[in-house]
């Protein structure tokens, strides 16, 4: 019986290649294998003898492969037991884009840009798709900034909880992907903002505009969710670069 394609063994000629270019070729044949059977998120893959066996390769490319998606998140591999399809993971596009940042590839300025078109977005959607009881946790995010005022770690995560929220009730797994990826390059500037509103006050400020977000998406007003979005993301921006993030 024939193979499908994705899982022909590869030519003689590819033995001959790189170690790398091989283990290309298996994580080809892996990803179009799971698209072509229709496996979904923790579906389990063939074991690693099984794939080296019908694509003509060893079982330590195979092995290799099967690491490299791992590290991407495109598999879950565990000790004793099958690889298994990986549900996708934000971690991946934050890694990416930190080293953006790092490797002075993008500013901070680009990225808050980005944030504040998808932003925009995702309140909007939000406020006419979330659940009660996301916007119950939503306004607890805020309330939290506020309760927890006096310490700087703990407003922090709860201003990127409160972002991601939103994004997870806009109804669309993209924006929270894309969302949940900001959070290694926030967590490297946000006190450097929090600190650079030199009163109370105006850190307060700061606290009231995502308690007005928060009003807004509970009300299902889009329009003034929008605004206070909008409204917030400049104010950062106007603060950040003040204090010479650029």
């Amino acid at each position: 019986m024939d193979r499908p394609p994705y899982l022909r063994p590869v030519d003689a000629a590819d033995e001959q290649e790189t170690p790398t270019s091989l283990v290309s070729k298996v994580i080809h044949g892996i990803r179009t294998m799971i698209r072509s059977e229709g496996l979904r998120v923790g579906d389990p893959l063939p074991s690693e003898g099984a794939i080296g066996e019908q694509l003509g390769v060893s079982r330590a490319v195979v092995r290799e492969a099967y690491r490299s998606m791992s590290a991407l998140r495109l598999i879950d591999v565990g000790n004793g037991r099958r690889a298994r399809v990986a549900a996708v993971d934000d971690e991946v596009l934050a890694l990416v884009m930190d080293h953006g940042v790092q490797t002075d590839q993008v500013s901070i300025q680009q990225i808050l840009d980005v944030r504040r078109t998808i932003e925009m977005r995702t309140v909007g959607l939000a406020a006419l798709r979330r659940t009660e009881r996301e916007a119950r946790e939503i306004v607890a995010l805020a309330a939290a900034m506020r309760a927890d005022f006096l310490d700087t770690d703990k407003v922090m995560e709860h201003d990127i909880a409160f972002h991601e929220t939103i994004a997870r009730a806009s109804r669309n797994p993209m924006f929270a992907l894309l969302v949940g990826s900001f959070h290694v390059v926030t967590r490297q500037t946000w006190r450097i903002g929090w600190a650079a509103r030199e009163t109370d006050a105006e850190r307060y400020d700061s606290v009231a505009g995502h308690e007005a977000i928060a009003a807004a998406i509970q009300a299902g007003n889009r329009p003034e969710a929008e605004a206070q979005m909008a409204a917030h993301f400049d104010n950062t921006v106007k603060v950040l670069l003040a204090s010479g993030i650029n």
